[in-house]
């Protein structure tokens, strides 16, 4: 067994130092592609962000190859300072109205039919980017009729007037990432709240319960599997529908360290448990990300449905 996923005699794992060998399963190609390419291009001539390019994806060839990537609206300066996220910190600019309409034209453009919107936080908005949002789910939809809308959202300090404008905007998945264990949400989520998370997403299910709602967590980060299975129950608990695991990668010096690789062996018996817990669709991976392969997510739980 590889070094950086060797138990240790106290059960625990020695921190993995940046730029050691990562595990085979845990390599990915170099961007490129026609369909890479011409996405890139429409993104820059749009004056659009994307989360795969803003916090360094590793599945960036691979989405982008399969024309799918997540837009990332409100611009590309974040007002929180996450421990694990590559996204600038800052004081972000002035947001573009127009911005939604863009994305619609991009969504066209690509043919999609489904597509993933999410955001930076906006802490210094009165509706945290709310009306944003609403906007550009309903702009897609007008622009690509049966095209389905899946939004990533930041958790709008709990304010329920602000989930309530997103949920009436009818997207056809809310998503908010959980991200880690209640013990490590101070050191990982520093601005953020693990019980504001679940409210969260208990409320979006109270206001429409035929919204499909959705959760992630990374793993890597010093975590114990009993924690990830308490979340598991905590998040059947607020009734949401699927779950993403995916294994915590660290972008730099600066960020986190990385504590252990989980092997495709322990993502699997994850997934096995979400499932037996009750989520419609658990997608547990060393590369996945909450976005990762989502349109063939919306095929899997359309195929349930029916």
């Amino acid at each position: 067994m590889p070094r950086d996923v060797m138990h240790l005699s106290t059960g625990e794992l020695a921190p993995v130092q940046l730029g050691e060998k990562r595990p085979e399963w845990l390599r990915v190609r170099f961007p490129s592609g026609p369909n890479y390419t011409e996405l890139k291009q429409l993104v820059r001539t749009q004056k659009l962000h994307t989360v795969c390019e803003e916090a360094h994806c590793p599945n960036i060839g691979d989405c982008w190859e399969r024309r799918t990537a997540t837009f990332m609206i409100l611009g590309s300066v974040c007002t929180r300072s996450c421990g694990f996220c590559a996204i600038e910190t800052g004081r972000p600019p002035e947001y573009d109205v127009l911005e939604p309409g863009r994305v619609a034209a991009a969504v066209a453009h690509l043919g999609l039919r489904h597509v993933v919107i999410t955001s930076v936080a906006r802490d210094e908005l009165e509706d945290g980017g709310s009306e944003l949002f609403a906007r550009t789910i309903r702009a897609v939809h007008r622009r690509v009729p049966g095209c389905s809308v899946e939004v990533l959202i930041p958790d709008f300090k709990g304010n329920r007037e602000s989930i309530a404008r997103v949920v009436e905007a009818r997207p056809e998945i809310l998503n908010h990432n959980t991200e880690t264990v209640p013990r490590l949400h101070k050191r990982v989520r520093v601005q953020a709240k693990y019980e504001r998370t679940l409210g969260l997403l208990a409320t979006a299910k109270e206001l429409d319960p035929s919204l499909t709602t959705k959760s992630g967590i990374m793993v890597g980060l010093g975590e114990r599997r009993e924690e990830i299975q308490q979340v598991m129950h905590d998040l059947r608990a607020a009734r949401v529908d699927v779950l993403t695991i995916g294994q915590y990668l660290r972008p730099s010096r600066e960020h986190l360290p990385l504590e252990r690789y989980y092997s495709p062996a322990e993502f699997e018996e994850m997934k096995q448990e979400g499932l037996a817990l009750g989520f419609s669709h658990v997608e547990s991976g060393p590369l996945v990300r909450s976005s990762y392969h989502a349109d063939e997510q919306v095929s899997t739980l359309q195929r349930h449905a029916g």
